[in-house]
């Protein structure tokens, strides 16, 4: 791929986004509110929630693109067998996401991110452990929903790979670091339950949203 491509409006539009996508991503409580909680218990400063959170991010994004690129190497494969399936099988898997990400945010009651003042207990773990327990929580779960990406840049050579993981790796890391600072600093007048609340219906828009760009930009 020459510089040249890598100005094209398709891979533009790929990684911005792979960037938003990983962005929402990230922003799901399980991404962050871990490491506010093992924070306030163990009593860690506001640097070293954010470290945990910057490793923990790195490597969730590490595991992604293995797995990733696993299924490109499946995808293109398979696309020697059958022509142009690639662009619709990862809309169709975007969509897929999407949709499961609209149903269960409909169905299940609302979380809020920052409940009632309670205890802080004393640490029961070494900070170490309770550091390389978060980073490796992460790093064991690939972000799923962003599989489906990979696989729709298959067809755009390794450089366009390498941007989008590192445009994920950046979302992902800015939406666990933002939210995680704002929530262990405790500002509520940003309303982070209300985000909490509508995350899932945010995402599954935002896939869905990636699944019709995917569709429409097609070589």
């Amino acid at each position: 791929m020459t510089p040249h491509d890598l100005q094209q409006p398709v891979l533009i539009s790929l990684l911005g986004g792979g960037f938003v996508a990983a962005f929402l991503h990230a922003a799901l409580p399980t991404h962050w509110l871990p490491f506010v909680l093992v924070g306030r218990a163990q009593r860690w400063s506001l640097g070293r929630v954010m470290g945990a959170a910057v490793a923990a991010g790195l490597g969730h994004i590490l595991s992604t693109a293995l797995v990733g690129s696993l299924i490109v190497a499946a995808g293109i494969a398979l696309n020697t067998w059958i022509d142009g399936v690639l662009p619709h099988l990862s809309a169709a898997l975007l969509f897929l996401f999407g949709a499961f990400y609209l149903a269960r945010a409909s169905l299940r009651k609302p979380v809020t991110a920052l409940g009632p003042e309670v205890e802080v207990p004393e640490p029961a773990v070494s900070d170490r452990a309770a550091f390389w327990g978060l980073v490796l929580m992460m790093a064991v779960t690939p972000g799923e929903v962003l599989l489906p990406i990979y696989l729709s840049s298959a067809t755009e050579g390794v450089v366009a790979l390498g941007l989008l993981t590192l445009s994920f790796a950046a979302g992902t890391v800015l939406g666990m670091t933002l939210l995680a600072a704002l929530a262990s600093a405790g500002y509520s007048i940003l309303r982070l339950e209300r985000w909490a609340r509508y995350e899932g219906a945010i995402l599954g828009v935002a896939l869905i949203v990636i699944g019709l760009l995917v569709m429409t930009h097609q070589h």
